[in-house]
C-alpha cells in the first residue's frame, strides 16, 4: 500500500512528539536514558552548559557530519533536512523534560520510575520506527543507525543499535534505561516495524 507524502509527513510529526516524550521520560525519571540522551545529559551536566537542547543540537550536528562521511552518495539536501529535524526535536525534548521534572518524577516510588523509564524506551523505539520508515527527515543519530543498518547489516536493527552505542561512546550514564536500551531497543524497533502501522513501509531506502 502506497502512502503519499502528506501522510508520511503526518507520521513524521507524530513520531517526533512520541520520541521527544520518550526521551523526556527517561531523563526525568533519572534511571538511565537511551543512547544519545545519555551522552547529551552527561555532557550538559559535566560542562555546566545548562541547555540540554543546545547539547542535543550540537551532538546531532556532529553525527550528521559523520553520516555524510560514511555515506558518500548522501545528498547535501539530506544533510540540511536532517539539520532541520534537530531544532524542533531538541526544543521539544527540553520542553517535555522541564514539564516532567516539574512533576518530581524522580522522587516517586522506584517501581513507578522504573515503569515510566521503560515506557520512555518503548516510546523512543516506536517513534524511531515511525520516522525511519517515513524517511523524510531523521534525527542525525537515528540516520547514523539507519545508514549502518541498511548499508552494512542487511536491515538488522538490533546489530545496528549495538554498533551505534559503540561508535557514539554514549554509555556514560548507565542506568536501568540505558541497559534496556542497549539490549532491547533494536529489537523493539524491529517489532514496531512489523506490527505498528503495518501499511507504513521503509521509503527511499
Amino acid at each position: 500500500m502506497y502512502i503519499d507524502f502528506r501522510k508520511r509527513f503526518m507520521f513524521l510529526v507524530l513520531s517526533l512528539l512520541i520520541n521527544a516524550t520518550g526521551h523526556a521520560l527517561t531523563i526525568s525519571t533519572n534511571l538511565g536514558s537511551a543512547v544519545w540522551t545519555a551522552s547529551a545529559v552527561n555532557i550538559n551536566n559535566c560542562f555546566s552548559i545548562n541547555s540540554l537542547s543546545l547539547v542535543i543540537f550540537l551532538e546531532g550536528l556532529a553525527i550528521n557530519c559523520l553520516v555524510s562521511l560514511i555515506d558518500k552518495k548522501r545528498k547535501i539536501s539530506k544533510f540540511l533536512l536532517d539539520l532541520l529535524f534537530i531544532t524542533p526535536f531538541s526544543i521539544l525534548v527540553q520542553y517535555f523534560t522541564n514539564y516532567l521534572e516539574g512533576l518530581n518524577l524522580q522522587h516517586q516510588l522506584l517501581l513507578i520510575r522504573i515503569v515510566l523509564d521503560i515506557l520512555g524506551i518503548v516510546f523512543i523505539s516506536l517513534g524511531t520506527s515511525l520516522y525511519q520508515r517515513a524517511n523524510i527527515v531523521l534525527y542525525s543519530n537515528d540516520d547514523f543507525m539507519q545508514t549502518i543498518r541498511f548499508m552494512f547489516l542487511h536491515g538488522d536493527a538490533t546489530k545496528a543499535q549495538i554498533i551505534h552505542f559503540l561508535v557514539s561512546h554514549a554509555i556514560w550514564a548507565v542506568g536501568i534505561g540505558t541497559i534496556i536500551s542497549f539490549f532491547f531497543q533494536g529489537s523493539m524497533i524491529k517489532w514496531f516495524d512489523i506490527h505498528a502501522f503495518k501499511h507504513l513501509k521503509h521509503y527511499d531506502i
